[in-house]
C-alpha cells in the first residue's frame, strides 16, 4: 500500500516524497498489521475468549499508532516545513486538524 497524501489546491495534486527506507518501514509494518487483523478475525472465528482478543486489539491499534507517529515525524520534518517556507501557513491548521483526529 503506497502513501500518497493527495490534496487538490491551488490546481494540482500533493503527494508525499518518501524515501524508498521510510516507504519500506511503513510497509513492512502495514503487512504486519494487515496480518494481525486477520488474526484476530481467526480468532473469533474460533470463539476465542474475549480477553484474549481484546489484548490483541490493542496490540494492533498500538502498532497503528506506530504508523500514524512515523508518517506525522516525516510529514512535519518534510511537507510542513516546505510548505511554510514557500509562505503557505495554512499547513499548520491543516497538521492541527489532522492531529485531532490521530488523537480521539
Amino acid at each position: 500500500m503506497e502513501h500518497n497524501h493527495k490534496e487538490h489546491v491551488h490546481g494540482h495534486e500533493r503527494k508525499s516524497h518518501h524515501s524508498d527506507k521510510v516507504k519500506a518501514n511503513l510497509i513492512s509494518r502495514l503487512n504486519r498489521i494487515e496480518g494481525q487483523v486477520r488474526g484476530v478475525r481467526g480468532l473469533i472465528e474460533r470463539d476465542t475468549y474475549c480477553d484474549d482478543v481484546l489484548n490483541q486489539i490493542a496490540s494492533i491499534q498500538s502498532a497503528l499508532n506506530g504508523v500514524g507517529k512515523l508518517l506525522l515525524e516525516h510529514h512535519m520534518k518534510s511537507c510542513v516545513i516546505e510548505r511554510i517556507q514557500e509562505g503557505d501557513t495554512e499547513a499548520i491548521d491543516e497538521l492541527l486538524v489532522t492531529v485531532n483526529k490521530l488523537m480521539k
